[in-house]
């Protein structure tokens, strides 16, 4: 293994020849959930193997990330979906699809396209600097020599992947709780959260000089190939250095132009209508509420 000191003389070596490299990276992304705190507890062992295939298409998914120099697209990898069931949790996660996210580390400009119930969005930000504390530890991913560092990270309201099941709350409250009618229908969302920070894992290789990675990170010394985020891995799988034939990035222009704040203004009143629809039909399935436009 080599030492710390070397990995840095080899890595400022390379640093000067960054702005040249151009190339793909796969990743493979898979998501967990623990399903015996999830949703109803009395599942049997049957429906929880039933959901988890259920889930597959929104919890492992393979993108591709094309980057040239400053400039990078990250994008899901096209493939036939079977088609999922249009109801509860299926219904929200289909209702998040992610387009193209492209990145400009020279401006430090984030835009990537959304469409959330049926509607386009091209949502405009910025790169969100990551304090990064590069380790000592390292490790052997593929032919590269793979080096730690770890950041909290602010989590994006809307993400779904990051739900969870609400900590116990103090007895006061699970006992109000319990006292409600038990006929009132209960909104599932309400055993479920979404952190507001979460601690970032991630791998980097000095071998590979460009600052870049999957999805909105970047900012290392080094192409990430590995990340943790709480329940997900994003895991390299492949990559191609300076092709042949290189692709051309250009800026996503798909969908009603709308700042991060906007674009998360947007999801909130729709869940919040959904629940309240929920509420009121009694836990019965229906439309959803009014079409965005109507």
């Amino acid at each position: 293994m080599k030492s710390f000191a070397i990995i840095f003389i080899v890595l400022f070596s390379l640093v000067s020849h960054s702005q040249t490299i151009s190339g793909k990276a796969y990743y493979e992304s898979k998501t967990t959930i623990d399903m015996e705190n999830f949703g109803n507890r009395e599942m049997s062992e049957d429906m929880k193997k039933q959901m988890k295939e259920r889930m597959k298409s929104f919890l492992e998914k393979t993108y591709i990330l094309t980057f040239q120099g400053n400039e990078s697209i990250y994008r899901e990898e096209e493939k036939l979906e079977a088609e999922t069931n249009g109801r509860g949790f299926g219904m929200m996660m289909s209702s998040f699809s992610a387009g193209d996210q492209y990145k400009n580390l020279q401006t430090n400009q984030l835009v990537e396209e959304r469409e959330f119930f049926g509607k386009q969005f091209l949502v405009k930000d910025t790169i969100a600097n990551l304090d990064w504390e590069i380790g000592k530890e390292s490790k052997q991913i593929g032919q590269y020599l793979a080096i730690k560092a770890t950041a909290k990270k602010q989590v994006d309201p809307n993400d779904m992947s990051m739900l969870r099941r609400r900590r116990d709350r103090d007895n006061e409250k699970k006992e109000t709780e319990k006292a409600k009618d038990s006929t009132t229908a209960k909104d599932p969302l309400e055993e479920l959260e979404i952190p507001k920070e979460v601690l970032v894992t991630a791998w980097f290789t000095p071998q590979i000089p460009v600052k870049n990675g999957p999805g909105e990170f970047a900012g290392l010394p080094g192409l990430i190939l590995e990340l943790n985020i709480d329940r997900t891995t994003i895991l390299c799988s492949k990559i191609i250095i300076n092709p042949k034939e290189t692709e051309t990035i250009q800026l996503p222009t798909k969908g009603k132009e709308v700042s991060r704040e906007e674009y998360n203004k947007i999801v909130k009143e729709k869940t919040d209508e959904m629940r309240e629809n929920f509420r009121n039909s009694g836990g019965r399935r229906n439309g959803g509420g009014r079409r965005f436009g109507g």
